[in-house]
């Protein structure tokens, strides 16, 4: 298949061949990135509804054929043994629960350097960036995590770039992502460049998801609260998370980590260099931005859903923080997912 000269950011002639993909399962991996990224190549593959592997095929891998456990219960078999990497032209590894001690066996790592040797590229999914990078195959790659793995990558693996803002991330020949429906974003990614765009579209359209985000979206939740190390710093702010509308004051949040309000201020000068009030109104002007990037709420609901009680303030604090107005902010995301992708021929 020519792996060597082929990289994540190349694309190829649509329906030049089938999109290959090779799935490695950890133990106790999550299904539901295992789920979302077949059934998209299911659907992108499959004409009349029949499911076939038309234009996609894929195959669970394995050192053996005993049942894989995934971490809420469910088993999957592998479909087939460890074969030549350069059939596939990816190989996805899925992760899951990071408490497990040994989530592959030393031949699912061999097979693993092998086809990074052999110039195959590999995917995370969810947590399966650990293991490659356990691997000591992520270095010298961009890694997108879950802001909810963040800081354990960062100590596990230090040195390596980590993005835990990115939905997806792809970089030469790795991939990954950070795990629940961005799996199905990232596969879609490459049905996109390897299919077509109407594989894309009728893979998400049946999947329900209303459109592919870019690997450039960003997450939809990254706490404020995981970039500070004091406890009342963090009880603080996640009590803010819990009422973006409004309804509780400084000093009740002072109240609620037993300080007084001069003593949380003094607090928070020193370890997040801002007061309360303007942590509370970037936690707040964050969430907007969140909903206004991934849903078509009116403006003015979305100004209520975190706490302004007008369009007009919320507009002019929103333009202070980011540079634009809410209604420009929106529509700037919008012209770039519907933008025309330059493809291998136009470059």
């Amino acid at each position: 298949m020519g792996h060597s000269a082929q990289s994540l950011a190349s694309e190829v002639s649509p329906q030049a061949r089938q999109l290959k993909i090779g799935f490695v399962l950890a133990r106790a991996f999550t299904l539901s990135a295992f789920a979302l990224f077949v059934d998209t190549l299911r659907l992108a593959s499959d004409q009349l509804d029949r499911s076939g592997r038309v234009l996609a095929d894929w195959q669970v891998l394995g050192s053996t054929r005993l049942l894989i456990t995934s971490s809420c219960g469910v088993q999957v078999a592998p479909t087939s043994d460890f074969i030549d990497p350069c059939q596939f032209d990816y190989i996805a590894v899925v992760g899951g629960l990071l408490t497990v001690r040994e989530p592959v066996d030393h031949e699912t790592t061999r097979f693993l350097k092998l086809a990074a040797s052999k110039g195959v590229p590999l995917l995370g999914l969810c947590t399966g960036s650990f293991i490659l990078a356990e691997a000591g195959l992520m270095k010298e790659h961009q890694t997108c995590v879950s802001w909810l793995h963040y800081h354990e990558f960062r100590e596990r693996f230090p040195g390596h770039e980590v993005r835990p803002a990115r939905l997806f991330n792809l970089d030469r020949k790795r991939g990954s992502c950070a795990g629940g429906s961005s799996a199905a974003d990232l596969a879609a990614a490459l049905v996109r460049r390897h299919i077509s765009r109407d594989a894309e579209r009728n893979a998400l359209e049946v999947l329900q998801i209303e459109k592919a985000r870019s690997q450039f979206d960003i997450q939809t939740r990254q706490p404020l609260y995981e970039y500070f190390n004091d406890s009342r710093v963090m009880a603080a702010l996640i009590t803010m998370e819990q009422h973006l509308e409004g309804g509780i004051t400084i000093e009740q949040l002072a109240a609620s980590v037993g300080l007084s309000r001069r003593q949380l201020e003094r607090l928070f000068t020193e370890k997040t260099k801002m007061s309360p009030a303007l942590a509370f109104r970037r936690l707040r002007l964050d969430r907007a931005k969140q909903i206004l990037l991934t849903s078509k709420k009116p403006i003015i609901e979305v100004a209520l859903d975190v706490g302004f009680v007008n369009t007009s303030h919320f507009t002019k604090e929103f333009r202070r923080t980011y540079g634009q107005t809410p209604a420009e902010i929106r529509d700037s995301a919008a012209r770039f997912r519907d933008a025309p992708r330059e493809t291998a021929h136009q470059r």
